[in-house]
């Protein structure tokens, strides 16, 4: 028999002997593995009640944050989307008219900014990227769905509420671009 490497393989044709060919030897090794797992702990959690304790470095679901004042921090200089190596993160960029200098920061904001999270690999390298700390990682799970449409987030359900921040200091001070 020849292989892909060009080199020959001997395959033996040895006969099975009679307890070979009653399987009972197989089965009863299978049985014995069946068994052994049957007496472990098992590790399963019923979710709804209970949850698993995730690491305070965990990377979930992203956040685009604003500043003090309630504006957009993000001036969609592309440095995130460029480092995304998954190339999940495309965004427009839009200049700010008039009136609008209580939502966005600088004269450029991003107009369109979508993250694909069936692409993400939760890296981080966009909020390493980020010159002006507008992208996070939070420690809240990706919320699941049943069409892929759904995956794709935009603005609407990445920024942040100005009613509701989502506090990030623990991920700044235990992940890499923390001051510890």
């Amino acid at each position: 028999m020849q292989s892909l490497t060009n080199r020959s393989k001997m395959v033996s044709n040895k006969e099975m002997s009679f307890v070979e060919k009653l399987y009972i030897p197989a089965i009863l090794g299978g049985m014995g593995i069946t068994f052994k797992h049957l007496f472990k702990k098992n590790n399963t959690l019923k979710y709804p009640e209970q949850t698993k304790v995730l690491v305070p470095v965990y990377r979930g679901q992203h956040v685009l944050k604003r500043d003090e004042e309630g504006r957009e921090n993000c001036t969609a200089c592309g440095l995130c989307a460029v480092a995304c190596p998954a190339e999940a993160i495309t965004m427009i960029a839009g200049e700010r008219e008039k009136g609008d200098e209580d939502k966005y920061r600088e004269e450029k904001y991003a107009e369109v900014y979508e993250i694909n999270m069936l692409r993400c690999i939760f890296c981080g390298l966009c909020e390493e990227a980020c010159p002006k700390e507008a992208i996070f990682l939070t420690d809240r799970l990706v919320p699941s769905q049943f069409e892929r449409d759904e995956f794709i987030m935009g603005k609407d359900r990445l920024v942040e509420d100005v009613n509701n921040r989502i506090d990030i200091t623990a991920r700044q001070l235990t992940g890499k671009r923390g001051k510890i």
